[in-house]
């Protein structure tokens, strides 16, 4: 139980995180990766050298000196990082580890302003939030490892089928290498893929969402290339893209997340952009095996049909719904896409059409896309007066904060 005098300091000095906390957790990061390089191991590479990581984490200790003496208004955030971290593997004795390096940032970054009193409070402070990190991952590692064909950790699995889906993405259908089944998960969730690159010093993890619906006995996971131009720089997926092929094993965590379909009855709308359809995909077909009779309308959005991924599926699926409907938006038609006529839109998912096409306030919305594509969604829905308990949204990384637009 914290003090009320630590209370009041930890509460004073928040307002210092928003305004330099970016700086602080930058400083953080690179002292504990000097000292524990190790650590390299769990933390997503692509996210540090975005900074996103960086952002996310001072946004979320903000966060957390905000409500520190109200932890539990901040549960929910809670739980969905602590997912993360029992993905890729966070222990309970990394802790103290981060705990040390991120005082000693605090103290680097502020100087004199950093006063005993104020680190004393923070550290105390901080043993309060890890121990309920702590405790919530505990559970989820037990339930993890303790669920028909679970494990806790990372478990080899082998690729049993590379399939193209598009000029972009990819799906890799993966089994247990120990011939044992596969777990049963709900649709929405997501696994960690670890890799040994060659030449690379540092494992390197990827959370990748499963993309077919449980019970089939593999999990799918469907990698998006990340290229620029000709020059890649997604490390990991471009490997999977042309290193990886069928019968190579690779390790992967238990499925983990809680951006997942309600088992209710009420419309659902699933809208996705560009590789964010895969975790509506499982959801999709999750539908589809159960012969659901909920109205499902599936609103697909991409740059070309070049790069549209599950077409085929996509109509399949909807085709054995009794009550579903599916519309596929391009912002640039080709040639090839127009003469074809595959496609119902040109250009972006906009206020006017969801208006046409939403007929109960109260239905599901399921959104998964790039950053700006959730934005605009999720404006578009309160707009229309879609209640924000209606409204559930995925990010692939560290998590946002689209309402504020910043990370948190």
């Amino acid at each position: 139980m914290l003090s009320q005098k630590t209370i009041d300091i930890v509460k004073s000095t928040a307002p210092i995180l928003a305004e330099r906390g970016v700086e602080i957790t930058s400083v953080f990061y690179k002292r504990l990766f000097e000292k524990h390089p190790e650590l390299l191991n769990i933390f997503n590479h692509a996210n540090q050298k975005k900074g996103r990581q960086q952002a996310a984490l001072a946004n979320t200790v903000y966060a957390a000196a905000e409500h520190i003496d109200r932890l539990e208004v901040i549960l929910p955030a809670v739980k969905q990082i602590a997912y993360k971290h029992r993905s890729l593997g966070v222990k309970p004795e990394h802790y103290p580890i981060v705990g040390e390096n991120l005082l000693a940032a605090i103290k680097e970054v502020l100087g004199h302003a950093a006063t005993d009193d104020i680190i004393q409070a923070w550290g105390e402070a901080y043993g309060v939030i890890a121990q309920a990190f702590i405790d919530i991952e505990k559970e989820m590692y037990l339930e993890a490892k303790e669920q028909t064909g679970g494990w806790a950790g990372f478990k080899a699995f082998k690729v049993v089928k590379k399939e193209i889906e598009s000029s972009v993405i990819t799906s890799f259908y993966l089994k247990p290498a120990d011939g044992s089944n596969v777990p049963d998960y709900l649709p929405g969730q997501y696994i960690s893929v670890r890799l040994q690159i060659e030449g690379e010093a540092y494992l390197f993890n990827r959370q990748y969402t499963l993309s077919d619906s449980p019970g089939k006995g593999y999990f799918r996971i469907s990698v998006k290339r990340e290229a620029d131009g000709h020059f890649p720089h997604g490390q990991v997926s471009n490997y999977l893209h042309d290193h990886v092929e069928i019968g190579d094993e690779i390790e992967v965590s238990a499925p983990a997340g809680e951006f997942v379909l309600d088992q209710g009855t009420s419309p659902v709308y699933l809208l996705g952009g560009g590789v964010g359809i895969t975790p509506l995909m499982s959801m999709l077909n999750d539908l589809a095996n159960k012969k659901s009779a909920r109205q499902t309308v599936f609103i697909q959005a991409s740059k070309n049909g070049e790069m549209t991924a599950f077409r085929n599926e996509v109509k399949e699926k909807m085709d054995s719904l009794p009550n579903g409907e599916s519309y596929l938006f391009l912002e640039n038609p080709t040639s090839i896409d127009r003469q074809d006529g595959g496609f119902d839109h040109q250009g972006f998912i906009g206020l006017a059409f969801l208006e046409t096409i939403i007929k109960d306030p109260n239905a599901k919305f399921y959104i998964c896309g790039p950053v700006p594509f959730m934005k605009a969604m999720i404006e578009n829905l309160e707009q229309l007066g879609i209640k924000e308990a209606n409204i559930h949204y995925e990010f692939f990384g560290p998590s946002l904060n689209l309402k504020e637009k910043q990370f948190v």
